[in-house]
């Protein structure tokens, strides 16, 4: 967005200047202005208007109206009236990896340009870092701390959302992004001007040799050594601890802004100090993966479901593929069912028939299974009933349990949609005892009672 608007708008000027006239007498600026905010809105329109686009848009038509009006451009209060527009708009997208990395990057690029810059800027001309900028080493330098900053800024929130981090972005970005900012966007923007004419041919080659760069860098990159480290997942908490820290990073002018580094670093241990669950179980009960003594999952499944493991790899750091043979080490299956040995001892039974459940509830410490367990089944339980009211669930073992504890105090476990918990968008799950006692239908209250209504209930 930047670059289309930057383009048009130093193309435009350039003309303008081309005519004496028109400098001496007209603000050509703001009309290079108004002439770059048409085609950033157009921009907008041919990209598809996601949250990131419109982030970008409505920041760089901010600037644009500030050249116009004749007021600072790049300020944080820029960003925050593009933030103001953005939620109005679409206020969802605030849980949005898209919205959430887009202000971070800009938070952070903002500060650098308010904070940093001016430092940098600031050089004596005989200095050796001004004589460097002659040949493009302080351009090449703010690239750098640029693609720094903006890749620390969204690191929070690619490791929440994706569960992954990339050390090498920023060499990515510093082959990269000269390319797609001198060539490949320049190329479509004159490609486009040119076509009418039929002269474009010669600007789609060179931006499909940008593109085709692009796409080398990424995937020399990709291939390097520890290019994509995994995380596991995390949790809200230290998420929004890194937001704050990230906020007190860029708004505050003062040292306490170093306080951010502090609460950012907090979040990255409370990150880690986080226990991930000994057990997964899937909405439909066909795939339950189950922690090893070795301190990686183990899966039973009763379907090809591969998006429900590698989402639940991927969520626990771990970089094995759904396909990939450890994953079934220690699963024992017959006809019957599965079992698997879960971390700390005991037995998990994924159980698919109902003469193999009796023999289940005697062995294994939680069964899952499509069918109502038999009275008095020392095993926990997780049944389609339960299933079906609570969603997927995540276990874990709680210190008291016990292969010989009660049946169900041996593991803690979070739902989907727990029990009680209602919210606009998913409505609570009942309890199935509850639910039953509400479903029993009052009689008139001036009824005669018969025999049956005397009777204490089950």
């Amino acid at each position: 967005m930047a670059v289309v608007a930057g383009v048009v708008f130093f193309a435009v000027r350039a003309l303008l200047a081309l005519v004496p006239a028109l400098t001496a007498t007209f603000p050509i600026k703001k009309w290079s202005a108004a002439a770059a905010l048409v085609a950033a809105a157009f921009y907008l329109l041919l990209s598809g208007a996601e949250v990131a686009t419109q982030r970008s848009f409505f920041m760089t038509a901010v600037v644009l109206i500030a050249i116009m009006v004749d007021r600072r451009a790049i300020t944080f209060r820029t960003l925050a009236v593009a933030t103001m527009i953005v939620l109005a708009i679409a206020p969802e997208s605030l849980i949005h990896p898209s919205f959430q990395m887009s202000f971070a990057a800009t938070l952070g690029l903002v500060a650098l340009v308010q904070v940093g810059m001016p430092k940098m800027l600031a050089t004596p001309d005989h200095s050796p870092t001004a004589r460097a900028a002659l040949w493009g080493g302080r351009e090449i330098a703010m690239l750098a701390l640029a693609s720094l900053v903006a890749g620390l800024a969204t690191t929070p929130y690619v490791a929440f959302h994706f569960h992954r981090v990339t050390p090498y972005g920023m060499v990515a970005n510093l082959l990269a992004m000269p390319v797609i900012s001198a060539l490949v966007m320049p190329a479509g923007l004159l490609g486009l001007a040119a076509m009418p004419f039929g002269f474009d041919g010669v600007f789609w080659r060179l931006m499909d040799f940008g593109i085709e760069w692009m796409v080398a860098v990424a995937q020399w990159v990709a291939a390097l050594p520890g290019a994509i480290g995994h995380t596991a997942a995390f949790g809200t908490g230290p998420l929004l601890a890194a937001t704050a820290g990230i906020i007190l990073l860029g708004l505050l002018r003062t040292p306490l802004r170093w306080s951010g580094a502090v609460v950012v670093a907090l979040a990255i241990v409370w990150s880690f100090a986080v226990t991930p669950p000994d057990i997964l179980i899937s909405a439909e009960g066909r795939n339950v993966a189950v922690r090893g003594g070795d301190g990686r999952l183990r899966l039973i499944s009763t379907s090809k479901d591969s998006f429900t493991v590698r989402e639940w790899l991927a969520a626990d750091g771990d970089g094995r593929g759904s396909a990939d043979p450890t994953l079934a080490e220690g699963v024992s299956c017959d006809d019957e069912g599965c079992v698997v040995k879960v971390s700390g001892g005991g037995l998990v039974a994924l159980t698919r028939r109902p003469e193999a459940m009796q023999d289940d509830c005697t062995r294994a410490e939680l069964m899952v299974t499509p069918w109502q367990a038999p009275e008095g089944c020392p095993a926990q339980v997780i049944d389609q009933n339960r299933l079906r009211r609570e969603g997927a669930l995540a276990l874990w073992r709680t210190p008291s349990a016990s292969r010989s504890g009660a049946s169900r105090s041996g593991f803690a476990v979070d739902a989907v949609r727990p029990v009680g918990v209602d919210r606009p968008w998913s409505s609570a799950a009942v309890d199935e005892q509850s639910a039953q006692l509400q479903s029993k239908p009052e009689p008139p209250a001036d009824a005669t009672p018969v025999p049956e209504d005397l009777q204490p209930d089950d």
